[in-house]
């Protein structure tokens, strides 16, 4: 009732005892190189990692009590995993696969660690579990699932309630995807496109996700979720409803993926079961076989892992193979004509 009537965002809350050294090892630099590659010409990247901090809201001054500091966005953005548990001990994301064992689960995340690692982490386990779809929008082939749960993962990262201690969860089933995290209302009630007006809940922590590519401008992420799921599961049933607890359902529908083939040429569409970082890639290693797995992540906005997995798919299924040593190798394209 306390966080309902508070006219304060919670996320301004002021941690005078938290410090840089408190933060994960070189998460700051990668979120600011994410937002040079994403947007080259924003003024945040002219300024010091002091002032960014500042201008970002992420640090502040209390004028009504002197009190200075890191705020609570900084601490869930940026925080070491210990660091958050110590401020915020109830913090965490529950991924979990329930297919074949519902009373418990068949794979599980246990996800405590800030909020951009958690972000890559969620889209992991989507990608682990979830298949994709091909779908060309235009000539170019894009991601129906990374479109869908992209909006997902960042809207119950952004949206949640930090001062509550009921716990986010994300649960994949067969039929639908169920998530649940603590909210502050505003709007009340089942939300669909065009019937609710969108309100910010963590503006500054919102505000990095939105910079680096991560999420777009309030409302957008309910409608991309009806306009793909429609073509992903063929269903326009998703749920959207805000209450204290705030419950997402996006329904399913199964399907087979093809079977590779192969000897296709690069300037088309591959009619594979590879998302369009994974052909796009195939596009960067033709152009410079000596591209890295971190240039690679900094472009994709993704960690180094996320590319290793897409590399190591490409490989088995053929359609790349790694030629000499770690550090002087080079990537070879096997099904060019």
């Amino acid at each position: 009732m306390y966080v309902r009537k508070s006219n304060e965002y919670s996320e301004n809350k002021i941690y005078p005892f938290l410090y840089e050294s408190d933060f994960a090892e070189g998460v700051v630099n990668r979120v600011r190189r994410i937002i040079r590659i994403y947007r080259p010409n924003h003024p945040w990247n002219e300024l010091s990692n002091e002032n960014f901090y500042k201008t970002a809201g992420l640090y502040r001054k209390d004028m009504a009590s002197g009190e200075e500091g890191f705020t609570m966005s900084a601490l869930l953005l940026f925080g070491k995993p210990e660091t958050i548990s110590s401020a915020i001990p109830h913090y965490k994301v529950d991924a979990l696969l329930k297919i074949e064992n519902l009373d418990r689960y068949d794979d599980r995340e246990n996800i405590r660690c800030n909020l951009i690692e958690a972000y890559d982490k969620l889209m992991n386990f989507v990608t682990k579990h979830l298949p994709d779809k091909f779908h060309l929008q235009g000539d170019q082939r894009i991601s129906l699932r990374e479109k869908i749960f992209r909006e997902i993962a960042a809207n119950i990262l952004i949206h949640r309630e930090y001062t509550n201690a009921f716990p986010t969860s994300f649960i994949i089933y067969k039929d639908r995807v169920v998530c649940k995290n603590a909210n502050k209302p505003h709007n009340w009630g089942e939300l669909k496109p065009g019937n609710f007006e969108p309100f910010p809940k963590n503006p500054h922590i919102a505000q990095i996700f939105t910079q680096m590519g991560r999420s777009e401008k309030l409302g957008t992420g309910v409608q991309n979720v009806f306009r793909y799921n429609k073509i992903y599961s063929n269903v326009d049933k998703n749920k959207f409803i805000e209450n204290d607890i705030f419950v997402t359902t996006v329904p399913l529908k199964v399907f087979k993926e093809t079977n590779v083939p192969l000897n296709v040429p690069l300037n088309e569409p591959l009619n594979v079961p590879l998302n369009d970082r994974q052909n796009n890639i195939l596009k960067d290693i033709n152009k410079n076989a000596k591209i890295t797995q971190t240039e690679l992540a900094d472009k994709y906005n993704v960690n180094r892992e996320t590319i290793k997995r897409d590399l190591k798919q490409l490989q088995e299924l053929k359609i790349i193979k790694r030629t000499g040593s770690r550090k002087t190798g080079y990537w070879e394209i096997t099904n060019k004509k």
